[in-house]
This record gives C-alpha cells, sequence and structure tokens, in this order.
C-alpha cells in the first residue's frame, strides 16, 4: 500500500476507472457476440451491427479503446457478419 497521500488518491481513481471500463468493455463483447449469433440464426438485422459499431465508437470517444483496436474489432464483425449472410 503506497504511503504518500497522493498515491493513495490515485489507486482510488485507477480502481473507479477500472470498473467502469470493464462493464463498458463487457457492453461491447455482448452487442457483438448478439449480433453475430443473430446473423449465425438468420435473424440478422442491421440494427445489431450498429448498436455493437455505436457501443465501440463511445468507447474510443471516451478513452476507453484505442481508435485501432476499435477499427480491428469493426472491420472483423462486418467481415464476419457479410460472410455469415452471403
Amino acid at each position: 500500500m503506497a504511503n504518500i497521500k497522493g498515491q493513495i488518491k490515485r489507486n482510488r481513481q485507477n480502481e473507479k476507472r477500472r470498473l467502469r471500463n470493464k462493464g463498458i468493455r463487457s457492453e461491447i463483447n455482448s452487442r457483438v457476440k448478439t449480433a453475430i449469433k443473430n446473423a449465425e440464426s438468420g435473424a440478422a438485422s442491421p440494427a445489431d451491427l450498429q448498436e455493437a459499431v455505436k457501443k465501440i465508437d463511445k468507447a474510443v470517444a471516451k478513452g476507453i479503446m484505442h481508435k485501432n483496436t476499435a477499427a480491428r474489432k469493426k472491420s472483423r464483425l462486418s467481415k464476419k457478419l457479410n460472410s455469415l449472410e452471403g
């Protein structure tokens, strides 16, 4: 445990942010899985992809995810959905 007052505060802030980021990342993964599952079952809708992309973009805007990581995830998701539909 840190002895320095500023570091104790920094640890508290880091923990709060870690928990918030974890929830947002989990939400992104859930949306991606839902979109893929719906596409595999044949009940795919453009709204599924839109929702997943929207969550990813918001994570980038908030600094939770790097923009290149987000671009890679969106690309892989759309590629996967296109291959399942076609």
